[in-house]
C-alpha cells in the first residue's frame, strides 16, 4: 500500500508552508487530494499523462471520462485553448473564480488523456483558497475529478477523501468540509446556445441574466453526444452502497407514495431521505439533510454515506423542485438511483 500524507489546514491565514509538499508532489507527477468550494477533488498536472494516469487507477475511472483542469490565473487559459468566445468570457468575469466550468477547444499540446480523447477541454478556477494557492505553488494546470472511487458519493470532506483513496494517492489536504456540496457547472462553449451539459453551483438561471439563452442537456433537445464533453453525464455516478429509490412529483402524493414503499419493504432496513422539514415517517431510518436547497445541496452525498455506514439495504428519497440549485440536486439524485417513480 501507498503511504499517502496528511496535510491538515486548520488556519487559512498561514497555508504556503504546508501547500509547499503538496505542490512538489504535483510537480514531481504525484496526486494530491485536495479541498474546493464545491467537492474534494484529486489533482495531477494536466501536462503530465504519467501522472493523469495515476488519478484514472486510483478511482478505478474509464479512460473515456474527461477531466476538469483547474487554474489559478487567467492567463493559463492561453495554454488550454486557443480561443475564448466573448459568451466565455461573460461568465468568466461574472462568474470565475467559482463553481462553473467552460467547454472550449483544447490546445492539441493538452494530453489526450487528460481530455478523454476529445478535442475539447473542461477548465474552470475554482473560489478556493487552499486550491488556487496550491496551483500556483505548483506552476501547472491541475487535472482534477472528485477524490473518491469511480461511482461513489462525491466526497465533501477529507474523511471521505480517505475512506476511499488512502493508500492509493500520494497526499491529501484536509480543510474540513466543502461548502458546496455539489460539483460545479459545466456548460458548453462550443455550442450556441451555451448548454450546460451538467448543473451545479451556478444556476440555469444566473446564467441567463449574464449570456441570454441556455439550453440544459436532458431538459431541452440537444445532441445525446454533448455528454461527452463532460465528466459526471455519462456514466452512473454519485450512487450509495444500497439501492435508492427516488419518488419526484407533488409533494403530498410523494410522500403517500413513500409510505407505501416502506410497508412493501418493511423487512428491509430502510432509510428515507426527505427533502422538507414536515414529514411524518413512523418507520426506517430518516436522515433530514435540510429546509433550503443550498443545505441539501450541502449534505446530500455525505448523507448517502452515513446510510452506507448504518447499512441500510434500501433509501427512499423525496425529490426536489427542479429550480435553481434544485436543478442540480435532482441530477445527482437521479445518477444516483436504481429506480426513479413519478407520481
Amino acid at each position: 500500500m501507498k503511504r499517502t500524507l496528511l496535510i491538515k489546514i486548520e488556519n487559512l491565514n498561514s497555508i504556503e508552508s504546508k501547500l509547499k509538499k503538496a505542490a512538489v508532489i504535483l510537480r514531481k507527477g504525484g496526486t494530491v487530494a485536495f479541498p474546493t468550494e464545491t467537492v474534494y477533488g484529486l489533482g495531477a498536472d494536466a501536462f503530465n499523462p504519467d501522472a493523469v494516469k495515476k488519478i484514472f487507477k486510483a478511482k478505478n475511472r474509464p479512460f473515456d471520462d474527461p477531466l476538469i483542469v483547474h487554474i489559478a490565473d487567467l492567463k493559463d487559459l492561453n495554454l488550454l485553448t486557443p480561443r475564448i468566445p466573448r459568451k466565455a468570457k461573460l461568465i468568466i468575469d461574472n462568474f470565475w473564480p467559482g463553481p462553473i466550468t467552460l467547454v472550449l477547444k483544447k490546445r492539441k499540446s493538452l494530453p489526450d488523456i487528460t481530455t478523454g480523447g476529445l478535442p475539447t477541454v473542461a477548465v474552470r478556477m475554482p473560489a478556493h483558497k487552499i486550491a488556487l494557492e496550491l496551483i500556483k505553488l505548483s506552476q501547472t494546470p491541475i487535472a482534477a475529478p472528485s477524490a473518491n472511487l469511480f461511482g461513489k458519493p462525491s466526497p465533501t470532506s477529507a474523511k471521505h477523501v480517505i475512506e476511499d483513496l488512502y493508500g492509493k494517492i500520494d497526499a491529501i489536504i484536509d480543510a474540513g468540509d466543502t461548502k458546496i456540496g455539489v460539483e460545479s457547472t459545466v456548460v458548453d462553449l462550443t455550442v450556441d446556445p451555451p448548454a450546460i451539459l451538467r448543473p451545479g453551483g451556478i444556476t440555469r438561471e444566473q446564467l441567463e441574466k449574464v449570456v441570454g439563452k441556455v439550453k440544459v442537456l436532458g431538459k431541452d433537445k440537444l445532441s445525446k453526444d454533448l455528454a461527452k464533453k463532460s465528466p459526471g453525464t455519462k456514466y452512473r455516478h454519485y450512487a450509495p452502497k444500497a439501492k435508492l429509490i427516488l419518488v419526484v412529483g407533488e409533494k403530498k402524493k410523494v410522500r403517500q407514495k413513500i409510505k407505501q414503499l416502506l410497508l412493501l419493504h418493511k423487512r428491509k432496513k430502510i432509510g428515507i431521505l426527505p427533502t422538507s422539514r414536515d414529514f411524518d415517517y413512523q418507520i426506517g431510518l430518516v436522515k433530514f439533510a435540510g429546509q433550503s436547497q443550498k443545505a441539501v445541496a450541502r449534505r446530500l452525498f455525505a448523507i448517502f454515506r452515513e446510510f452506507d455506514k448504518e447499512g441500510v439495504d434500501l433509501i427512499l428519497a423525496e425529490g426536489v423542485e427542479e429550480k435553481g440549485l434544485g436543478l442540480a440536486i435532482l441530477n445527482r439524485m437521479k445518477k444516483a438511483a436504481h429506480k426513479i417513480i413519478h407520481v
